[in-house]
């Protein structure tokens, strides 16, 4: 690879890392062609974005981003592939199932919304994470609850008031 191609991919991988708040590094060595293949079927269909990558050439990607990687750079030993999600725990939820047929990807580290995990044990954490979309909802939720139950009170109430008034207002006259 000529210099001018490596500062390609650098400069490519720099825009991937700035565009996703969702990075996921993986270790898939030792999966063969088919199973790769698989592996990047399911990941389409859960729309998670896959690429194997130089540990090098993403480590200079990750120092010319502007996001703080922290402790994600020392995880760039062995084969390596990123992988890039909208929502945070589409990746994570994808290893697992994959998981369930073959002992690989392991989970090396991720980048979720600012937060960094290291290691494999971080996986089921990382499956748990609620999408943005998920924790609004909850909130709307939450909020529509009291509402709902307070215009519910006051239209059972209503009429027993209503009734109560009228009825009080007819012993009057």
């Amino acid at each position: 690879m000529t210099r001018e191609e490596k500062s390609q991919v650098i400069q490519d991988l720099t825009a991937q890392l700035t565009d996703n708040a969702n990075i996921y590094l993986t270790d898939i060595s030792g999966l063969n062609a088919g199973t790769t293949s698989d592996l990047r079927r399911a990941a389409f269909k859960a729309n998670v974005q896959m690429a194997v990558v130089k540990n090098t050439l993403l480590e200079k990607a990750m120092e010319a981003s502007d996001k703080e990687f922290g402790e994600l750079p020392t995880v760039l030993k062995g084969n390596t592939s990123v992988m890039y999600s909208e929502t945070g725990n589409a990746p994570a939820k994808v290893i697992k199932a994959f998981r369930k047929k073959s002992e690989k990807p392991l989970l090396k580290g991720a980048f979720i919304e600012e937060a960094i995990y290291i290691g494999d044990d971080q996986l089921d954490m990382l499956v748990d994470i609620k999408s943005k979309e998920e924790l609004i909802g909850e909130i709307v939720g939450l909020l529509q609850s009291p509402a709902k139950n307070v215009i519910s009170a006051l239209k059972s109430g209503g009429g027993t008031i209503a009734g109560i008034i009228k009825t009080l207002s007819e012993k009057e006259g």
